[in-house]
Order: structure tokens, then sequence, then C-alpha cells
């Protein structure tokens, strides 16, 4: 299975029963085990991530009919529109994710260099 995939699917299903920054530990792990470079390691992590945080985004979005997402980006962004929270959502997820990733791959690199 695509490394994508794996993280998208584990930190789904993590983040419903453990704090959002578990979706940190699914990237750093799936990215140890299979990811080859450092930037396919930060490109999987991060759009794995940012994947996720956008569904769930949108889900909210749709499922509260855009007051939720509306009132948090007044307080938030001191704007009226929704767009850009739902936009920068998934950034910041995909950020962690992505440098995540990239600890898990290069922290396995270190180590495979010491044996």
């Amino acid at each position: 299975m695509h490394p994508f995939l794996l993280i998208a699917l584990l930190s789904a299903v993590t983040q419903l029963f453990l704090p959002w920054w578990s979706i940190a530990v699914v990237a750093f792990g799936v990215c140890f085990w299979r990811s080859p470079t450092g930037w396919r390691a930060f490109g999987n992590g991060f759009l794995g991530i940012a994947v996720v945080w956008l569904l769930y985004a949108l889900g909210i979005h749709f499922q509260t009919g855009g007051i939720l997402t509306a009132r948090m980006a007044d307080l938030l962004l001191k704007t009226k529109s929704s767009v850009p929270l739902l936009l920068l959502t998934p950034l910041l997820g995909g950020l962690v994710g992505g440098f995540a990733g990239l600890a898990g791959q290069q922290v396995r690199a270190v180590v495979g260099a010491s044996r």
C-alpha cells in the first residue's frame, strides 16, 4: 500500500480515539517504515494528513450549513468568508504531517547508518 494512503487511513482512524497530534506519530511511523527519501517522506506525510483534514473540515462545514466555519473564520481570521479557514486547516495539518514524516525518514537514515 502506498505510504500516502496508509498515512491517510491510519490518521483518520486514530483521530477518532486519540488527540489531534496523533497524526504526527502516524506519519512518523509510516515514513520511518516505508519512505526512501526525505522529499517523498515529506510529501507523503503532507498529502496524507492534508487530505484527511480537508475532508473533515468540509464535512463539518456541510453538516453545520457553514455556520460553524463562518463563525470560526470570523473569530480567528477576522473575515466573514469561511474559505480561508477551509484552506488554512489542511495546510497546517499537512505541515505537521510532512515534518513528522520527514523526521521519521531521517531517524531511519541515522539508525541505519549507525548499524
